[in-house]
């Protein structure tokens, strides 16, 4: 069984079930793509529009400009927990259903949650040239500052007066979570601002190694997945209304040009688009420097508290970095920062189990854990 035993009374402490998978979603697959084809009740939307300016790269392909997140108050007159700041993953955007529903059981449990749209995303698309990257914290570093400003508009949790500010949290679906880890780790490395980037943070079926999802998305099994996360990229990077680069409009729109790339995996986007506009040498570079895994295998000091939720039948992020972390982790002994917690099943980002979602109460049970 995947889940070793360390994990298992983890999960007992938390009160938690292991994941058992729900009929009909079985299977890594099944449990993938439930939340496209299921649309959960859910409340109307009306979160509050914050802006956050965001300045160029100095690639010239990624300018200055503003990114949208939606802000969510709990609706209780409880002092708020926390403020979590919730990224979506490739292709995805503030709306998506599974990220949805979390916020809402968070914001249940008194937390408020900032869903941010990354550079490019739908909701924001008109407010930012360019695209987003797994490594963007010249993007992320403004987002965590704003959210430090707007913790400060919450009380203090259960009126604890040493604590002046409630704490700030990340949570991130797939390439979200990839993105909150770099940025965690960056602001370990930098030297003029010893505060956190997170006060904890949980992600959620996120690539460790930005090579080894290439190769699994790659897969003829996958064909279905990576056509239709390559026409999300390609329609967004199209649609940006700051213009692309000749380059890059020939290369998308010109494929039988032999002179030209041909863009028909996300390794060739990320070839063509992601490495050049965030200043990679190219795209294995990107792959190797924006991948978080080797980092967290050093045991970084600085890291908030931090657990990574892996399913070992996800069809599109392999667990093979997770169980490697898992194991290392388990050689030193230290789980007190750094957690992976591995389940047998549950797709990716699926978790949809005989209760409702497991994921989702797994979310809550380790953020009430980080901030008790």
């Amino acid at each position: 069984m995947l889940t070793s035993k360390d994990n298992l009374i983890f999960l007992k402490q938390l009160d938690l079930d292991p994941f058992k998978e729900r009929f009909p979603w079985l299977g890594g697959d099944l449990q993938t793509l439930r939340d496209t084809f299921v649309e959960d009740a859910l409340p109307v939307e009306n979160g509050e529009h914050i802006y956050i300016d965001v300045p160029s790269n100095g690639s010239g392909l990624i300018g200055e400009g503003k990114l949208l997140a939606l802000l969510d108050r709990p609706s209780n007159n409880k002092p708020t927990k926390g403020l979590v700041v919730m990224l979506h993953g490739l292709g995805g955007s503030s709306k998506r259903r599974g990220l949805r529903r979390m916020a809402f059981s968070l914001i249940d449990s008194g937390f408020a949650v900032l869903r941010l749209n990354l550079r490019g995303a739908s909701p924001s698309r008109d407010l930012a040239g360019g695209t987003y990257a797994a490594e963007c914290n010249t993007d992320i570093f403004p987002v965590l500052k704003k959210a430090r400003e707007i913790t400060k508009s919450f009380n203090s949790f259960k009126g604890i007066s040493t604590r002046p500010q409630v704490p700030l949290l990340g949570v991130g679906i797939s390439l979200g979570g990839t993105i909150l880890l770099n940025a965690c780790l960056g602001q370990i490395n930098k030297t003029s601002d010893n505060q956190p980037a997170l006060d904890g943070l949980i992600c959620i079926s996120s690539p460790l190694d930005l090579g080894a999802c290439s190769t699994s998305i790659e897969r003829p099994r996958n064909s279905f997945y990576q056509y239709w996360l390559l026409n999300r990229l390609l329609k967004q990077t199209v649609a940006d209304p700051f213009g692309i680069s000749d380059y890059e409009k020939n290369a998308l729109s010109d494929r039988n040009n032999f002179n030209l790339p041909k863009i028909n995996s996300i390794r060739d986007f990320d070839a063509v688009i992601t490495s050049p506009r965030w200043c990679f040498s190219g795209v294995d570079n990107y792959y190797q420097k924006a991948s978080p895994l080797e980092p967290l295998m050093q045991d970084p000091k600085g890291m908030p508290q931090t657990f990574i939720i892996q399913a070992d039948d996800d069809p599109w992020v392999p667990s093979g970095s997770a169980k490697e972390l898992h194991r290392k982790l388990n050689e030193r002994n230290s789980f007190s920062n750094l957690r992976v917690i591995l389940t047998p099943k549950g797709g990716h980002n699926g978790f949809h189990g005989v209760n409702g979602c497991w994921g989702d109460a797994l979310v809550i049970k380790l953020i009430n854990k980080i901030v008790s």
